[in-house]
């Protein structure tokens, strides 16, 4: 699936916020949690040693140690050590005292083994709630004032709850906290790429403009950030395009003024030299065969110039866009073989038409077109030469087919392309083809060609006008 930048822009500022809050959150949770902890063991363990400290004299008194400790003498001591809501279990040499259900078993090995050299302490979730163990061996004080070891050790439980339930409460506040900054994100991730994406639109529309021809499209160079060089860059770019296009086109209208200004003045003396032609045929007959055959020579050459300057001519008003249409009704039937009877083609060509087909066309124009490609296919086809046209759905379907070798396929995709010669088809001036497309273009048709290995298959569409 295709993400836009603008889209692939909010994501992005939308991943950095999601991970940068889960960040912040996290460790700031974990470091609350880790003081509130750290404090509560701390004031757990410090109340422990204080009891401890405070009844170690007692202790004697209580218990003088020469046999095992009463249950009331233990009773004393789990209710001087238990705190609000913990439990006392007291373990000397091999006789344990729980505190309700809790036994040694709840207490941890290592714990346990360390409880008899030091006072240490321990986290450990106990039926389903997470508890602070605190350890200790239980020292008595003797007249002069040493500490003995008594072989006892109580392990004291401590309930967590209050600073579960205080870092459960923290946990909505931080999640809140992290769905603000990730609405804030998006907000300003959707403002970034608006202020991102606003020069890049501009940019594409100017390029847009500028690919339909308006070549004086220039934006406005605001800041000095790579944007701005950008659209500098842009600015420079269309006007030196600009510069270059209109000097092609300059050079392109002088070089269309130059054909058009050359077949104009070519045409005078072709017209003082087409009307000796008549006189020169009839004279050639008289003449000795080779200056009969220069004659003749000169002749064909000048009918060939002729056709060449009245081609380019015809090119030169496409060219320059004054090429018009005079459309009328004719009879198709009667507008080919009228085409085929001036230039003597009639008996060379076949036609298929039926009678009664009309279409509105300019008859001059649909001339050139037939001309064109029916006189291509006597050139440089094999007989038989056939012209078949119908009426379709979509408009005036007329197809020229001869019978020749074909047109080679490294040159069927250049045959409309002016001044082409295609290999033995090349005796020809390489326009009519080209001209021939360019009069069904003019009427909204097309001109396709395909050519196989014993024939070529011109077909002319024009839609109805």
């Amino acid at each position: 699936m295709y993400v836009g930048l603008r889209g692939r822009l909010v994501i992005v500022f939308t991943l950095i916020a999601i991970t940068a809050s889960a960040l912040v959150a996290g460790i700031g949770y974990e470091l609350v949690k880790r003081r509130v902890i750290d404090r509560a063991e701390q004031v757990a363990v410090s109340d422990v040693r204080d009891t401890l400290e405070g009844i170690r004299v007692p202790i004697g008194a209580l218990w003088p140690g020469d046999s095992p400790p009463t249950n009331a003498q233990i009773s004393t001591l789990q209710k001087s050590l238990r705190s609000q809501g913990g439990k006392v279990v007291v373990r000397y040499e091999n006789y344990l005292y729980p505190d309700g259900d809790f036994t040694m078993s709840d207490v941890p090995v290592d714990l346990a083994v360390r409880a008899t050299q030091r006072m240490v302490a321990k986290r450990q979730m106990v039926k389903g709630s997470m508890w602070l163990i605190v350890a200790t061996p239980v020292w008595r004080i003797e007249p002069i004032h040493t500490a003995q070891p008594t072989g006892m050790s109580v392990f004291v439980f401590v309930p967590l709850s209050e600073e579960e339930h205080l870092l459960t409460g923290m946990r909505q506040p931080l999640a809140a906290a992290g769905a603000i900054m990730l609405i804030i994100a998006l907000a300003l991730a959707l403002v970034s790429a608006r202020q991102v994406l606003l020069p890049v639109r501009r940019l594409g529309s100017a390029a847009r403009a500028l690919g339909a021809g308006h070549l004086d499209t220039r934006l406005p160079v605001n800041g000095q950030d790579e944007l701005s060089e950008l659209t500098a860059t842009f600015n420079d770019t269309a006007a030196a395009l600009e510069r270059s296009v209109s000097e092609l086109r300059s050079l392109e209208a002088m070089s269309r003024r130059f054909v058009a200004d050359v077949s104009h003045e070519l045409r005078t003396p072709l017209t003082a030299m087409t009307a000796v032609t008549d006189m020169l045929s009839e004279e050639a007959d008289r003449l000795p065969p080779e200056p009969a055959a220069a004659v003749r020579l000169v002749l064909r050459e000048i009918k060939r110039l002729r056709t060449l300057v009245e081609q380019l001519i015809e090119a030169s008003r496409f060219d320059s866009g004054t090429a018009t249409l005079n459309v009328d009704t004719v009879g198709i039937a009667d507008a080919i073989c009228d085409c085929l009877e001036v230039r003597g083609w009639s008996e060379r060509v076949r036609v298929n038409v039926p009678q009664g087909l009309t279409f509105s066309v300019d008859p001059r124009r649909f001339d050139v077109i037939l001309a064109n490609l029916v006189g291509n296919a006597l050139r440089h086809g094999e007989p038989p030469v056939v012209v078949t046209a119908r009426s379709t759905p979509n408009g005036l379907e007329v197809k020229v087919r001869d019978h020749g070798k074909g047109i080679p396929a490294a040159d069927l995709p250049h045959v409309f392309n002016r001044f082409y010669k295609a290999g033995a088809r090349g005796d020809g001036s390489g326009l009519g083809l080209s001209i021939a497309r360019a009069n069904a273009h003019l009427h909204g048709g097309t001109i396709s060609v395909r050519s196989q290995e014993f024939n070529t298959l011109f077909t002319v569409w024009l839609p109805p006008a």
